[in-house]
């Protein structure tokens, strides 16, 4: 099995595909989104087990389709600022306490994004939704 071309070039991925907040389902990963930072919370200051220091911030996220909590660590807090507009790349839904929030790991990348219009809806919060696993029995 090879991947890529028959020549050997780099494989072509093609154009990315943007999704909305509203489109967003517990478990799921690998999502293109243009959301505008509402809020940004520091909730983790500290050092960690190695002596690095570990920020965390939870911030309020969204599209005029909704919003969802994003959970923000270390480098990724100063691109979160309020009011800034940012275009998250192969973003995943964690669950916290049977909550979304929605996460960007290391093989993702938050960009800013000065030309996008993106207003916040935050009547639709997603993060406000409480889901149980069922088991299917």
């Amino acid at each position: 099995w090879q991947m890529g071309s028959a020549g050997g070039d780099k494989m072509d991925l093609g154009e990315p595909v943007f999704t909305k907040v509203n489109a967003l389902r517990p478990g799921t990963s690998g999502h293109n989104l243009v959301v505008k930072v509402a809020e940004s919370k520091p909730v983790v200051e500290r050092r960690g087990a190695a002596g690095k220091p570990m920020r965390v911030s939870e911030c309020i996220v969204g599209d005029d389709t909704g919003v969802v909590v994003f959970s923000a660590k270390n480098e990724q807090v100063s691109k979160m600022k309020p009011g800034q507009t940012v275009t998250l790349r192969n973003a995943k839904v964690e669950m916290h306490r049977g909550h979304m929030r929605l996460a960007v790991d290391k093989w993702g990348l938050i960009e800013e994004d000065k030309d996008a219009q993106v207003e916040p809806n935050d009547s639709n919060n997603l993060s406000d939704v409480q889901y149980e696993l069922v088991s299917a029995s």
